[in-house]
C-alpha cells in the first residue's frame, strides 16, 4: 500500500530556503507513472532556478515548486495507458519532462529543442520529494550495472558532457581541451576519453588538476599560468575546447588554445555575455557550438557508457533535510563534484 503523504522540499520564492513539507502523494495522469525517488541529484541549474538569477527562467517556474531533474526511483503507480514500463522497474528522470514529437525540432531528432517543452523541476515537479510523477515514455531504465548514486547526475551532468563533445563532432586520435574540472568537467574528460581523444585538462585548483590526470587526462595546465595557451599550441593546439565552467575567462582561454578549425563548445553559462573579436574567430576560422542537455537517445548512450565502466561520476550523498545546506554550500563553491539527495 502506498501512502497518502510523501516528504518534499517545496520553493518558497526566489531567494528564500526551501520548506520541508508534508505533501499529498501525486496521482499520475493516463500517460505517466508514480516513482519512489531513491537518489535526486542537486545541479547548479536548481540554484538558478531558486535564486531568480537567470531571467528566461523566472517567468516560467511553477508556484510552490519542487526542484530537482537528475532523479532515479522506482515505478510505483502506472496509468491507465502505461505498457512500456513495470511496477519495480528502476528508472531516471532528466531536465527534458516531455516534449511535443510534431513540431519540427522534434522531427528532426532534437526534441530538446522543442518549442512546447515541459521541464522537470522548473514547470513541473521534480525528484526533491519521496515520490514524483513522470511521463512514462521520458522515465529511462537504469541499468542494473549503477547504483542510484551513480547513475541520478548522469541524467544532467553526464548528458550535457556528452552531448557537447558529441555536437563538436569529438573522434578518436583528437585532442579535446576541458576548461574547468569541476562537477560537468571531470565527467566531460572521461567521455572524451572514451571517444579516443587525447585530453588536455585546464583549472585553477591542483587538486582537480590531479583528479585530471587520475581520470586520464594526458596533461593537465594550470589555467591561470601566462604560458598555458601557448603550453597547448606546442602540443599542436585543441581540435575541440569545451568549456565546464561558468567563468567567462574560461572563454577567453579556451579560444587561445584552439588549433586552426578548431571547436568551441558552449556548456558553463557565465552571467555576462560572451564577447569575441571577429578577426580572432575569422583568422582561425573557428566554431562555436552551444549544447542544451540532451535527448532521450543521448542519455541512453550517456548510461550504457557508464555501465560499461567507462565513466564515473564523483558524488557524495547528503539526506533531503540537509538541502538548504547543500544549496548554500553550492553558492559559496564549496561543493566539487555532485551531490545526491538520498531519499531511499
Amino acid at each position: 500500500m502506498l501512502p497518502t503523504q510523501m516528504n518534499a522540499a517545496v520553493m518558497q520564492g526566489f531567494g528564500q530556503p526551501l520548506a520541508l513539507r508534508q505533501l499529498p502523494l501525486p496521482v499520475p495522469l493516463a500517460d505517466e507513472v508514480l516513482i519512489a525517488v531513491q537518489a535526486c541529484g542537486v545541479c547548479h541549474s536548481d540554484l538558478h532556478i531558486l535564486d531568480g538569477d537567470t531571467p528566461p527562467f523566472r517567468p516560467i517556474t511553477k508556484p510552490e515548486l519542487i526542484l530537482g531533474h537528475e532523479v532515479v526511483g522506482t515505478v510505483v503507480q502506472r496509468g491507465a495507458d502505461v505498457q512500456q514500463l513495470a511496477l519495480g522497474q528502476r528508472v531516471g528522470v532528466a531536465w527534458l519532462h516531455w516534449s511535443c514529437g510534431q513540431c519540427e525540432a522534434c522531427r528532426d531528432g532534437l526534441e530538446n529543442l522543442c518549442r512546447v517543452t515541459s521541464i522537470t523541476g522548473l514547470r513541473v515537479d521534480g525528484g526533491y520529494a519521496q515520490y514524483m510523477r513522470a511521463k512514462a515514455a521520458f522515465a529511462l531504465p537504469v541499468p542494473e550495472a549503477l547504483s542510484n548514486a551513480e547513475a541520478a547526475p548522469l541524467f544532467c551532468a553526464g548528458v550535457t558532457s556528452y552531448r557537447a563533445l558529441r555536437n563538436a563532432g569529438v573522434h578518436a586520435g583528437q585532442r579535446v581541451a576541458v576548461v574547468g574540472v569541476g562537477g560537468l568537467g571531470h565527467l566531460a574528460v572521461q567521455i572524451a576519453r572514451a571517444m579516443g581523444a587525447e585530453v588536455i585538462a585546464l583549472d585553477l585548483a591542483e587538486d582537480k588538476l590531479a583528479s585530471a590526470r587520475a581520470l586520464g587526462a594526458a596533461h593537465a595546465l594550470d589555467a591561470r599560468a601566462p604560458d598555458t595557451p601557448k603550453a597547448v599550441r606546442a602540443l599542436g593546439g585543441a581540435h575541440v575546447a569545451v568549456v565546464t565552467s561558468a567563468a567567462r575567462a574560461a572563454y577567453d582561454l579556451a579560444l587561445k588554445l584552439l588549433r586552426p578549425g578548431g571547436t568551441l563548445a558552449v556548456v558553463g553559462l557565465p552571467p555576462e555575455p560572451l564577447s569575441f573579436a571577429a578577426l580572432q574567430l575569422v583568422g582561425g576560422e573557428f566554431r562555436i557550438v552551444g549544447s542544451s542537455i540532451g535527448t532521450r537517445d543521448d542519455i541512453r548512450a550517456t548510461l550504457a557508457m557508464a555501465a560499461a565502466g567507462q565513466l564515473h561520476c564523483h558524488s557524495q550523498q547528503r539526506p533531503l533535510a540537509e538541502v538548504n545546506a547543500v544549496l548554500d554550500d553550492m553558492r559559496a563553491g564549496r561543493i566539487s563534484a555532485r551531490v545526491v539527495l538520498d531519499l531511499a
